[in-house]
């Protein structure tokens, strides 16, 4: 009635199948994924677009004025004047040091001391 190699072939397409049910359900789980990944970015994406939003209206001079003069016996606050202004040449002149830029000399620097006992390339 079945051969060996009609029953072979049988097993094969069953396994196929198998195969490809896994293969499709991995699928659909991983676009699920994508989709919720997306949901999340729109809602993160509107969520900054909103603090936006709230963030011009907190900082419009005409609000920051009001509040400015409701508060300004308890902040003590006062309108700058014209002479507390200076140009760049009224500023003192600051000598810049490499220790500056560096964060200050290090031990090695200082005490003339390579870390490194090995010289490499034209390093002397």
């Amino acid at each position: 009635m079945f051969r060996t190699t009609d029953i072979v072939l049988i097993a094969v397409m069953v396994a196929a199948t198998g195969f490809t049910y896994k293969i499709k359900q991995q699928a659909e789980d991983q676009l699920a994924a994508v989709h919720k990944l997306e949901a999340q970015i729109r809602f993160e994406e509107d969520t900054i677009a909103l603090l936006k939003a709230d963030w011009s209206l907190l900082t419009q001079p005409s609000r920051l004025q009001r509040l400015t003069e409701r508060y300004e016996g308890e902040l003590k606050l006062k309108p700058t004047d014209a002479h507390q202004f200076v140009s760049l040449g009224e500023l003192p002149e600051r000598v810049l040091e490499i220790e500056d830029l560096i964060g200050g000399p290090t031990d090695a620097v200082v005490s003339g001391n390579s870390p490194d006992k090995i010289k490499t390339g034209a390093v002397e």
